[in-house]
């Protein structure tokens, strides 16, 4: 295994630690013994990202997450994993300025919807990934799905509870009500699964929390990014 992934992490680093345990994990297991992943991170101090976001200066935000892509490459990453989902906004414009791959996150949940014969989904995640269009179109165009996000309300009380509790670490029961409360009204409007859009909400809910399947996009991007350290060549 000479591969070497390249993580972008830090927003936050409560899931950018899961990250780093599944795919050690996934390696461990399809290797045996005392074999691990090779991996490089760079870790954000996530205020100053979560300062670029609330300010919209998403130019800035490109730049930095460009400027650490390629110091990865440059270190010897082989593929580039961005590890959280609203960070894929500039997912495009990282990939263009490196030569490794970039495993994008909505790809392996794209794939596993459409595999299980879906084709309405609820998306959960940041007010950015439910509103803005990069990762819903990905999602429409790539795999031929239809995305529902929740109503104004369900958003702002989803996004709230992510940047107020789960990046610090905080899962409250009554925020995990709340998103039950979210999940089933996307089901009532068609949802036949819901997409876990934001790598912490795995920290508050789980597939005891709604009627419908859960697909936690930070578990599989994180099975896919060991299943390419696994691949051949």
């Amino acid at each position: 295994m000479h591969k070497v992934l390249g993580l972008i992490g830090g927003m936050s680093w409560e899931s950018s630690a899961h990250y780093y345990r599944m795919i050690n994990e996934q390696v461990r297991d399809a290797l045996g013994g005392t074999h691990s992943a090779r991996l490089l991170m760079w870790s954000f101090d996530f205020a100053d990202i979560e300062a670029l976001q609330r300010a919209g200066d998403w130019p800035a935000a490109t730049r930095a997450m460009v400027d650490v892509a390629r110091r990865l490459e440059a270190a010897g990453a082989t593929a580039i994993v961005i590890c959280t989902n609203t960070m894929h906004l500039m997912a495009d414009e990282v990939q263009a300025a490196i030569s490794v791959p970039l495993l994008h996150i909505a790809d392996p949940v794209g794939e596993l919807i459409r595999a299980a014969g879906l084709q309405r989904v609820g998306l959960l995640g940041t007010v950015f990934t439910m509103e803005q269009d990069f990762y819903r179109a990905r999602l429409a165009q790539r795999y031929g799905l239809e995305v529902l996000v929740p109503p104004a309300d369900d958003r702002a009380q989803v996004h709230r509870i992510i940047y107020e509790e789960l990046v610090q670490g905080r899962a409250l029961p009554a925020s995990r009500e709340v998103y039950r409360g979210v999940m089933q009204r996307l089901v009532g409007r068609g949802a036949q699964a819901i997409i876990l859009g934001c790598t912490e909400i795995m920290l508050l809910v789980g597939a005891d929390d709604a009627s419908v399947p859960l697909f936690d996009t930070a578990a599989l991007h994180a099975q896919a990014a060991a299943a390419h350290l696994l691949a051949a060549g």
